[in-house]
């Protein structure tokens, strides 16, 4: 196993220490206080540096371009879920609920529309859209966001909302396409 997909598995375990950190976090104890944060960082360094790893040193593989992306959405959906849901262990590390379910509900959308995509037609190499990247990295910023306390968070998940809807719509279009082409 290469690195690139190494650093993704670590991704996938960090998810679970993330709902740790945030259910154990305590603003009077500095090393509770920032280890959400530092959890978040971790995982989503990662991410950057698998990506960066796997395109310059050619090395993507087939596990890679499914591993990559479902480690993000797994992390994502994880980190919406508790700071959605968190209430007595951390009021201070809140987002609405109604930006956890948009964001579920599109990542459900995308993971369905490539299920249905491979039982019908096998393997189809699905690429990031520009959109979907602007998205993701939106929707990292809004956890960061409110980890570090941000004053105008609201800004920065209202934000992630609108893109999240774009590029779900986006998503559709083409999976659209994708379909009426292999009729």
């Amino acid at each position: 196993m290469n690195l690139p997909n190494k650093l993704s598995l670590a991704r996938l375990f960090l998810a679970p220490v993330f709902v740790i950190t945030v259910l154990y976090h305590r603003q009077d104890n500095p090393l509770f206080a920032y280890l959400p944060l530092i959890v978040f960082l971790t995982a989503i360094i990662t991410d950057a540096i698998d990506g960066y790893v796997a395109r310059r040193y050619n090395q993507t593989t087939r596990l890679g371009v499914i591993l990559d992306p479902l480690a993000d959405k797994f992390l994502l959906i994880v980190a919406f879920i508790t700071l959605a849901l968190t209430k007595a262990a951390a009021p201070s590390l809140r987002i609405p609920a109604w930006v956890a379910i948009i964001v579920i509900t599109r990542d459900i959308f995308i993971v369905m529309g490539s299920l249905i995509i491979y039982l019908m037609f096998g393997y189809i190499e699905f690429k990031p859209s520009m959109p979907g990247k602007i998205t993701t990295v939106f929707q990292m910023l809004t956890i960061l966001a409110v980890l570090i306390g941000f004053g105008y968070s609201h800004i920065v998940w209202n934000t992630a909302a609108v893109l999240t809807v774009f590029s779900g719509a986006h998503y559709l279009t083409r999976v659209n396409k994708i379909l009426g082409n292999k009729k």
